[in-house]
């Protein structure tokens, strides 16, 4: 059992001691840490708070914990219900609140849970604003209100609608091409609220879709990380409903992969290139931003545009952080997260699907052609189990030393750039590992310069 504090929020697994798991106790802890961060920011205001959850089964509890919390400290809550994080997310500008809290774990599977916290643009809180909220929980520093001073609880239906109807007024989601070209499309959405969202949003442009664990009951039926491994049911799928595409998301739809006809993989690291070629395309280029650990294919197609591409480090606050510094058109992460300022600056898998059949539509190529006509980069994603006596920072420290004479950088761990791959070591902020990703261009090459790093580190250990 595992509970990790950072400063996007707290990840836990439910039940166990308190301290040492997403108790009831450490739920209400942080919530209430940041509501008084969050009246801190705004003393002389009655501030209004969004909350929303995935399907997972703790989803009831947890929300109920925060709700009350925030509201025993005298702040407003309007609860979404089951919901996504860009739904969240876009429901904090709409209803123009002063915060929001995700309750998702993510990727993680059924026994995790956690807050993701928003500031008032709906987008996660930086480094120092974290740091804050770590500190008033540690302290114990919260002070609750006086009855008079409570806040209220509003339930609020419907916004995963809202956001679908966001999504369709953007001016570079071709609805009319969409619905023209009657594509038929298979969506895993893992038993969660991509479930009801993806779906909906597929109806709305005229998209024939077959359901595949859209039930929102939190009982996931793989995997919930949306890898190849772990996408073998949907992939046989696609071919035998003869669909043009599968579309798989994770838990709280900010992740995107998808399938090609022929069962084949698209990648996660080319929904964002295949997202940005489209929007690049349109906007007589532009810049881009993804972070350290994705693909090389998406530096290839800005520049093919014209554009310019940056790297941040891992994490979506620090890819949001550069992008408006570079004043970036689309960006994210290899993870299929999508990014699309003219949106939200938040990773969108509605919007992603939106982009990406909007693209698919004007090209008129199967999604495997599609994919074939990108640049071939390959990718191996691999993890190091940490237990407490290994010394993080020394392992990166000698992997650094090692490769010295190459192109290293330590933005965010350890990324090694050689002519024609790359590796990246960085200990993960929601689950206690290393992650180790390699790119090269073949898989065969890739994975081997992946075993070759985890032996080097194992050594190390």
């Amino acid at each position: 059992m595992t509970l990790i504090k950072s400063i996007s929020g707290i990840r836990g697994t439910i039940g166990g001691a308190t301290g040492n798991n997403l108790t009831p106790i450490d739920t209400v802890k942080f919530a209430a840490a940041y509501g008084t961060w969050l009246i801190g920011q705004h003393p002389a205001k009655k501030l209004t708070v969004i909350v929303g959850r995935d399907a997972r089964i703790s989803g009831k509890m947890v929300s109920s914990l925060v709700c009350n919390t925030l509201v025993g400290i005298g702040i407003n809550v309007v609860d979404l219900g089951l919901s996504t994080t860009p739904t969240v997310e876009v429901a904090v500008t709409m209803e123009h609140a002063d915060g929001g809290i995700i309750l998702t774990a993510s990727h993680n599977p059924k026994q995790w849970n956690a807050l993701k916290l928003l500031n008032n643009k709906g987008e996660f809180l930086n480094a120092v604003e974290g740091q804050k909220i770590l500190d008033i929980a540690a302290t114990d520093g919260s002070t609750f209100a006086e009855v008079d001073d409570l806040g209220t609880y509003e339930k609020l239906e419907g916004y995963m609608e809202k956001h679908v109807s966001e999504v369709l007024k953007l001016a570079l989601v071709d609805v009319e091409a969409i619905k023209k070209a009657k594509f038929k499309v298979v969506v895993d959405g893992v038993n969660s609220t991509g479930g009801i969202a993806i779906p909906a949003l597929l109806k709305a442009l005229d998209v024939e879709c077959v359901e595949l664990y859209c039930e929102p009951n939190g009982q996931f039926p793989h995997n919930p990380e949306p890898l190849k491994e772990h996408l073998g049911v949907i992939s046989e799928l696609v071919v035998k409903e003869k669909a043009d595409l599968g579309v798989v998301v994770d838990p709280d739809v900010d992740r995107l992969a998808i399938v090609s006809e022929d069962g084949s993989m698209f990648g996660e690291e080319y929904t964002l290139v295949a997202c940005a070629d489209y929007v690049l395309g349109r906007t007589n280029g532009g810049n881009t931003v993804s972070n350290l650990s994705s693909s090389r294919a998406l530096r290839d197609i800005t520049k093919k545009h014209g554009g310019s591409y940056q790297a941040s480090a891992v994490g979506e606050v620090n890819v949001v952080t550069l992008m408006k510094e570079n004043n970036a058109v689309i960006g994210g992460e290899g993870n299929g997260g999508i990014i699309y300022p003219d949106s939200h600056y938040g990773r969108d898998s509605l919007v992603g699907v939106a982009l990406f059949l909007s693209h698919l539509a004007h090209v008129k190529m199967s999604c495997k052609e599609l994919r074939d006509s990108y640049p071939s980069y390959f990718m191996s994603k691999n993890k190091i189990q940490l237990t407490p006596e290994i010394n993080v920072d020394l392992i990166l420290e000698k992997m650094a030393a090692k490769y010295a004479n190459e192109d290293v950088s330590t933005i965010d761990g350890v990324k090694i750039d050689f002519a024609s791959e790359w590796a990246h070591l960085r200990k993960s902020n929601t689950e206690p590992i290393i992650r180790i990703y390699t790119e090269s261009d073949t898989q065969s090459n890739a994975d081997a310069l992946a075993i070759r790093v985890i032996a080097e580190i194992k050594e190390i250990i």
